[in-house]
């Protein structure tokens, strides 16, 4: 992981636990799981629910809130 500021905690489905993830490596999960996707757009969606305590799933990697 980068020395970036964490933004969100990400968790691949064949991990147990979850693990800090900054702003440019939730980028290239997110490119990496839909490459078809509007990357800023789906990232920002994913920090916005979050936020409301929802955890995002995408392709295999799920995505939360910082705890």
């Amino acid at each position: 992981m980068s020395k970036s500021k964490s933004v969100v905690e990400t968790q691949f489905l064949r991990e147990k636990r979850w693990v800090l993830t900054s702003r440019e490596d939730a980028l290239r999960i997110i490119a990496e799981e839909m490459p078809e996707t509007d990357v800023e757009g789906t990232l920002a969606y994913i920090l916005s629910a979050t936020k409301e305590g929802k955890t995002v799933m995408l392709g295999e990697c799920r995505f939360r809130q910082i705890r």
